[in-house]
């Protein structure tokens, strides 16, 4: 069962965008460290940045798989490739999420890192549009 603030659409796209706003302004922050050439403490916030997304999105995502996405199914059968295209998105998410910390692992920080990180944001963006639309309104 889900909570009610992921069913509900309007309080589960608040819960989106400041997850994704937060996304942002790290994004900002780790655009100019490494801008300044600052790639310690870049490195840092690339890292706090995983964080971000591991305990921010992918958690809501691990909820809104066990939870919010059979009830939808399961009132709705006809939104089935729906869902699956959301969880397809989450997957998406979860692999940026897993090269990304490999990279900094391996490479430590880089504007490829950034890029990754911009990537993930898009494709979160869509993939929200796309969940709210099939989100009832109550």
């Amino acid at each position: 069962m889900s909570g009610p603030g992921l069913k509900h659409a309007e309080s589960h796209a608040a819960i989106h965008e400041a997850a994704l706003n937060e996304a942002r302004e790290l994004n900002e922050i780790l655009a100019k460290l490494i801008e300044n050439k600052d790639l310690e403490r870049a490195l840092e916030i690339a890292y706090v940045t995983v964080e971000h997304w591991e305990t921010r999105t992918l958690r809501h995502a691990d909820a809104e798989e066990r939870g919010l996405y059979k009830e939808l199914e399961e009132e709705n059968p006809e939104l089935r490739d729906s869902i699956i295209a959301l969880k397809r998105d989450h997957d998406t998410l979860r692999f940026l999420v897993k090269n990304i910390k490999q990279s900094l692992d391996s490479e430590g920080i880089s504007i490829h890192i950034l890029e990754q990180f911009y990537a993930l944001v898009h494709v979160d963006v869509y993939h929200n549009l796309e969940e709210e639309r099939i989100l009832p309104h109550h």
